[in-house]
């Protein structure tokens, strides 16, 4: 079982200081990233005692959990950069995906800190002219190597893309999008009760779930917020510029677009 784990989309969690290392409150909402991945995990050992567990760090650098307050049954991937990134851990050992703490895609109107991938370059990701967030590219992958999308928490808006891009899909919703930076919440306790609660069931119901899929080439299209955000990217062989925003590849699949798209928002931002 893979748990990626977000930041964004934790209950209590609201601003960008909240997420940032350095900032006051970055410390205090490391426990409550930390709670709600615990939480997830011991959802998934009410359903299945026998099952192993990978915890994947899916915000930043990648660094922000407690290693030493982690439910000790789980396996943490941590640490930058990860195969995969977000979705590292992903194998034919795995069953099913827990998107724990996840947000709105780029441009999401009332959504709480929505972004996709690099909030300070990726405008939007097309697959096949298909707009998608994190939680749908990271479905998508899933979905790719056969494993089910089961569950995903976070804020009102996420639950909706979700019903979109993986239909079926069960969601906890730990809070109520205000605006950009503000949200009605739920007390952090009672946003883990919620999310242990749904894991067993959501499991149980995951062969409903019906997530996007790209099978074959996959044309990406990567829209950045300014023109000099392209360049570096234009150096790999086989992308071009459609306008002064837009980058385009013909990928030969989608976990290859995948990773192209992770690597355009790290070209972005040198």
């Amino acid at each position: 079982m893979l748990v990626s784990v977000d930041m964004e989309g934790i209950a209590g969690v609201v601003h960008g200081e909240d997420i940032a290392p350095g900032h006051s409150e970055y410390e205090r909402n490391r426990k409550l990233i930390t709670a709600e991945a615990n939480a997830a995990v011991r959802g998934v050992y009410a359903a299945d005692p026998a099952a192993q567990v990978l915890v994947t760090e899916a915000h930043a650098k990648f660094r922000n959990l407690l290693p030493e307050l982690v439910d000790r049954r789980a396996e943490l991937l941590r640490g930058s950069p990860k195969p995969d990134g977000m979705m590292a851990g992903l194998g034919p050992d795995i069953d099913a995906v827990l998107f724990i703490g996840y947000h709105g895609k780029a441009g999401t109107p009332r959504s709480v800190m929505a972004h996709t991938v690099s909030g300070s370059v990726v405008a939007d990701v097309r697959c096949d002219g298909r707009s998608l967030g994190e939680l749908g590219l990271n479905a998508a992958l899933a979905a790719h190597h056969g494993v089910a999308p089961a569950l995903v928490s976070g804020d009102d808006t996420v639950a909706a893309e979700a019903a979109e891009v993986a239909p079926g899909i069960a969601c906890v919703v730990v809070k109520r999008a205000l605006g950009a930076r503000s949200a009605a919440l739920l007390h952090p306790d009672v946003a883990c009760e919620r999310i242990e609660q749904a894991v067993p069931e959501a499991l149980a119901g995951r062969a409903a779930v019906r997530p996007v899929r790209f099978d074959g080439p996959v044309e990406l299209e990567v829209e950045v917020y300014r023109p000099y955000m392209t360049e570096h990217a234009l150096l790999i062989p086989g992308i071009e510029r459609i306008d002064g925003c837009t980058l385009r590849y013909q990928a030969p699949d989608f976990p290859t677009a995948y990773r192209l798209v992770d690597l355009i928002a790290t070209l972005g931002g040198i």
